[in-house]
């Protein structure tokens, strides 16, 4: 843990502010559900919470059949993190987080598809050189929760997602914003 030289004092209602700094580094924004955790040594720990976060076994494994079937990489991303790959290597993206672009387009629930020859490029994780063939937001109970974003082929290479990778990403989005509603 990291010491901020930072002290904030509990007004008579138990509440604390999160220094304005703090919460841009950490992307924390107004609304965002935080968990508590405390330890042994008398420490208290917020951390973003992440909905989706908790489907992350489950995502892993409907990544690798998309990923499969789509014949691209895959990356399952919840607001702030990539929470599960398939046809990457895992500690190359794993936890990685989000671009501000990526983030940009999820909060714009947008779906991005790029074309042939389209000079756009989405670089969907900080310090990964790849870029998204196609971005689908998982929208849960009206929510933003995340997207589901297909790579291009292999570093350097322009393979795109055709219309049925496509249709089968949008799928995946709107399955896993569902399995999260129940």
């Amino acid at each position: 843990m990291k010491a901020t030289g930072i002290v904030r004092r509990i007004d008579d209602l138990g509440r604390v502010v999160i220094p304005k700094e703090i919460r841009r580094t950490m992307r924390i924004r107004e609304g965002d559900p935080l968990e508590i955790y405390t330890d042994n040594n008398g420490e208290v720990i917020f951390k973003k919470y992440s909905p989706i976060g908790e489907l992350a076994p489950f995502a892993a494994q409907y990544a690798e059949v998309l990923g499969k079937a789509a014949n691209l990489p895959v990356l399952i991303c919840d607001k702030d993190h990539c929470i599960a790959c398939a046809g990457v290597m895992r500690k190359e993206v794993l936890e990685r987080r989000v671009t501000r672009n990526l983030e940009e387009i999820m909060e714009q629930r947008m779906s991005i598809s790029v074309k042939p020859g389209d000079h756009k490029k989405i670089q969907p994780l900080e310090g990964v050189d790849r870029f998204a063939a196609a971005v689908f937001p998982i929208i849960s109970a009206g929510d933003l929760t995340g997207a589901v974003v297909l790579l291009q082929g292999d570093t350097g290479s322009t393979q795109t997602a055709n219309e049925s990778d496509l249709k089968l990403a949008q799928v995946a989005a709107s399955f896993l914003g569902k399995q999260m509603e129940e």
